[in-house]
């Protein structure tokens, strides 16, 4: 389990697992979320629980790990847009490592 840094003082912090993080991948969550500015704010995180939101309705998904990524991170009180920037980071670092054990595993 990680944590993850949600506001500018660093006083609240939001919990991550590798369930969250593999859901994100699975979904493809972060593609093409952050404008070519680079910048994530507010809007990034609304588009982001917009996305997630019509995932939900189009396809009426009712997997359990893309719920829970749901309540326990994306729509979490203590969410906003530092916490989103820090988990892009997390997510990031997260999938670099898992491809670097990858190509480890296939030389």
């Amino acid at each position: 389990m990680m944590q993850i840094i949600a506001n500018a003082k660093g006083t609240r912090t939001i919990e991550i697992t590798e369930e969250h993080l593999a859901t994100l991948k699975k979904y493809s969550l972060f593609r093409n979320l952050i404008d070519s500015n680079g910048i994530v704010d507010e809007t990034v995180l609304g588009k982001l629980r917009l996305n997630i939101r019509a995932l939900l309705e189009h396809e009426g998904t009712s997997d359990k790990n893309l719920m829970d990524l749901c309540f326990d991170v994306i729509y979490n009180p203590n969410m906003k847009a530092i916490g989103l920037d820090n988990l892009i980071k997390l997510y990031a670092e997260h999938d670099a490592d898992g491809l670097s054990t990858n190509d480890q595993e296939g030389a």
